[in-house]
């Protein structure tokens, strides 16, 4: 063995060593001892994980500890109704259910025992049991949807009623008969407008008129909202307008009784609901009745578009929706006004518990509330919400908690799964889960009692602070919140939300609501008016501020955002609001990575044409603007693809003299002869050579054409005899008319009134290897779109594909 030798250390002066010290003196050769930095890299990274996995594992079980685990539950169940909706086919009903039933025993065998695996489980149940509930609702709406647009003479009862600020009606009927031509596959109810009548028609009454309906309309773009799948889910099969006034069937009857008892109970409560918003218009005229009476009834057509418009834009526009806002003051001045009643009176005081008293007087209230605003998504789960408060109230409970949320979320989530793709479901949670979490947030906070605040003047002051603070952080939290969901379905954001909702919530608070709430208390005995003079009032200075606010502009369109984003920053979102720990904070990361990740990486290509799904609308997509083949084109579709595309200019299409070949109002699949197709023919060349690029040049009714800034030209034709010019001219034809081929002899693109209504809208995308083609549908298999499947001349559904040009003869 090699020998160890020692050095003597002997203390110096000054040193308060007393013997010495003897250290071994290194070995020659020996090897120095292993430091952190001599660690491999590899093994520090597996400590590293380790470590966080094991703090990751302490912060579960104790989010497990207190609850927050079982708050995601209506997420694993909106998630399994949200992936049923979304899947191309519908999934059989037989394996969901065994896939269900083996899940819930796997919870049983797992037991407590074995937690992390009992979760997973229970969240996959969760999941199946999602499915089956989308499932069943589809089953459960079965509503007939008009395969394409038809004018007929149609009769129905009238089952709902709305009037606009133009004097028009609409009417929801439940169609009885259609005649001139007899619909093969009516819809069971549609909504009509109707003009120019002398009165409107009473719920009950059965009318007839001659009526344009169209079938609910598809994505504007691949991707945008789907109106049919909501229709479907209202039970709206088409949508349409009378042509003139239409009449009541028999003059001298009155209105005929609903089929059923739960129809009948819906009626009347229609109809008192119509009743209220006339009272209401009749005292307070114009926007401020109209206001009033959305409120109240949520009957939001009367309310001007320039009103709408601006309270959108200043952020206010979820003070006219019946939501959380509305319930929660309504239900909180009725609570605290009738429990101050009954403090008055000593005896009552004394022997009878006033808070649960007024707590049920309260939900009364909001129950009545409930049922006379129409039954929205957002009065629904504000309705649910609120009686879940005051029903913790009988057992002493805490009312504000995010369990009565969650709760609130189940049950709307398992009678209405449809609802959790719409924004007014995805908002209004959003909103509600943020200020929950915030205010649970604010209570556990360490409070410090200053001798100051026992001052009368101090507490008044840090009273009235309070109140603005409140109503600045309650409209921060309530802007970030729905901020996400704003942007993904309307592609926009409010920048001056903020300063209107702190100069209007005192209005709402303090003037509107309370004297609303007295008013319809003292409706039934005709002394209202005054006091909705006052609501009046307080509804004028609420509008004055939506104007001025909207005039600084502030309206940020931000267009289509990538589809991975929303996915993963609304699970950032739920990590943030429904966790405790410090886990909460990979939420908060979550949102700030991929945020940056959009931000920094440069966004999807936009498409160079995009197609409207009737044909009718067509746009050329250049760099700062978008130029359709219409100078004034529908504002429903088109302001749809300027929000999703951000180019807010249009540049109407350039019209050339000539009239259109055959002469207007003749039939539109005339043939043209060979002089005439010739002639048009250099007419197209001619316009796309010599026009301007990325822009259309038009012969009214007759046909447009463009060529692209890559060189494409594309050809839009309004009558089928120009289709033969048009394919020889362009690469690319569309047209509305509902062809029986979908290609050209020349090898253009063709697409047709019938093509179209089976892909719904499309976008084109050039590149080197031909035209990219994104569509709206790719299957017809759901049930919201199976109508765009039928054949009227066969009365039956068919997926086969249209003929070629060469195979029809042409």
């Amino acid at each position: 063995m090699q020998e160890l030798t020692t050095v003597e250390l002997r203390p110096q002066a000054g040193v308060g060593l007393a013997d010495p010290v003897a250290f071994p003196a290194p070995a020659v050769g020996s090897r120095p001892a292993k430091t952190q930095s001599a660690v491999p890299l590899r093994h520090r990274l597996t400590t590293a994980v380790a470590q966080l996995l094991r703090a990751a594992g302490r912060l579960l079980s104790e989010e497990a500890d207190h609850g927050r685990l079982l708050l995601f539950s209506p997420v694993f169940l909106g998630a399994g109704a949200a992936y049923w909706f979304l899947a191309a086919t519908d999934f059989p009903l037989l394996p969901s259910l065994l896939c269900l039933s083996v899940l819930m025993l796997a919870v049983l065998v797992a037991g407590r025992s074995r937690p992390a695996l009992r979760a997973t489980f229970m969240a996959l149940a969760l999941v199946a049991c999602g499915m089956l509930c989308a499932q069943l609702e589809s089953w459960r709406a079965s509503t007939v949807i008009l395969d394409s647009s038809v004018t007929t003479t149609v009769t129905g009862r009238v089952e709902r009623r709305e009037g606009d600020d133009r004097g028009r009606w609409r009417y929801v009927l439940a169609v009885t008969g259609t005649e001139a031509p007899q619909v093969k596959r009516p819809p069971r109810r549609i909504t009509v407008i109707a003009r120019g009548a002398d009165a409107s028609f009473e719920i009950g009454d059965v009318i007839t008129g001659r009526a344009r309906l169209t079938p609910p309309a598809g994505p504007a773009l691949p991707t945008l909202n789907d109106f049919s799948f909501g229709a479907y889910f209202d039970g709206i099969g088409a949508n349409g307008f009378f042509y003139g006034a239409p009449e009541k069937v028999d003059s001298q009857a009155g209105p005929q009784p609903a089929r059923s008892t739960s129809e009948a109970l819906l009626e009347w409560l229609y109809q008192l609901r119509s009743g209220i918003g006339d009272r209401i218009r009749s005292i307070l005229p114009g926007d401020t009745g109209a206001f009033a009476a959305a409120l109240v009834t949520d009957e939001r057509r009367a309310i001007s578009k320039e009103t709408t418009e601006a309270l959108r834009q200043s952020g206010l526009a979820h003070i006219v929706a019946i939501s959380g806002l509305n319930m929660a003051l309504s239900a909180g001045i009725f609570f605290v006004g009738f429990r101050m009643l009954l403090s008055l009176v000593p005896g009552v005081a004394q022997a009878y518990p006033t808070k649960k008293i007024a707590a049920a007087g309260a939900l009364i209230a909001v129950t009545a509330y409930f049922l006379i605003s129409g039954f929205g998504v957002s009065a629904e789960r504000a309705f649910i919400m609120m009686a879940i408060m005051l029903i913790a109230v009988f057992f002493d409970r805490p009312s504000i908690s995010l369990r009565n949320v969650v709760l609130s979320a189940l049950v709307i989530i398992a009678i209405s799964p449809s609802e959790v793709l719409g924004p007014s479901f995805q908002m209004s949670f959003a909103a509600t889960l943020a200020l929950v979490s915030g205010y649970q947030l604010w209570k556990e906070r360490r409070v410090r009692e200053n001798p100051l605040l026992k001052l009368p003047v101090l507490r008044l002051v840090v009273a009235v602070a309070g109140f603005f603070g409140g109503v600045f952080l309650t409209s921060l939290i309530g802007g970030f919140s729905t901020a996400l969901f704003a942007v993904e379905h309307f592609h926009r954001l409010t920048a001056y939300g903020l300063p209107a909702n702190l100069a209007t919530m005192p209005i709402i608070s303090f003037i509107v609501m309370p004297a609303g709430l007295l008013a319809m208390l003292l409706m039934p005995f005709g002394l209202d008016a005054p006091l909705w003079t006052v609501v009046g009032f307080g509804l004028d200075l609420v509008i004055a501020v939506a104007k001025t606010v909207s005039a600084w502009g502030g309206d940020i369109d931000l267009g289509r955002l990538p589809a991975w984003y929303f996915a993963v920053a609304v699970a950032g979102f739920l990590l943030l609001t429904l966790l405790r720990t410090r886990l909460r904070h990979a939420g908060t990361s979550i949102l700030a990575v991929s945020t940056l990740i959009v931000l920094i990486l440069p966004g999807s290509r936009p498409p160079d044409l995009v197609i409207s799904e009737d044909g009718g609308l067509v746009a050329l997509v250049a760099t700062a603007a978008m130029a359709s083949n219409r100078e004034n084109p529908p504002d429903f579709i088109f302001d749809q693809w300027q929000r999703a595309l951000v180019l807010p200019t249009h540049h109407p299409p350039k019209m050339l003299d000539g009239p259109a070949i055959p002469p207007q109002g003749e039939d539109r699949r005339l043939r043209l002869s060979r002089d005439q197709q010739n002639e048009a023919r250099t007419a197209m060349m001619a316009a796309a050579a010599g026009g301007e690029a990325n822009r259309f040049s038009c012969v009214k009714k007759a046909w447009c054409i463009a060529r692209l800034g890559n060189g494409h030209v594309v050809a839009v034709i309004d009558n089928a005899a120009y289709l033969g010019p048009a394919c020889d001219a362009s690469e690319i034809v569309v047209t509305a008319v509902r062809l029986r081929f979908d290609r050209c002899h020349s090898g253009a693109t063709l697409f047709t009134g019938e093509t179209l209504r089976r892909t719904g809208s499309v976008e084109l995308r050039f590149a080197q290897t031909g035209p990219e083609v994104a569509t709206a549908f790719d299957t017809l298999s759901r049930p919201w779109m199976r109508h765009r499947a039928y054949d009227w001349r066969k009365d039956a559904f068919t997926e086969s594909a249209p003929l070629a040009v060469s195979d029809s003869g042409e």
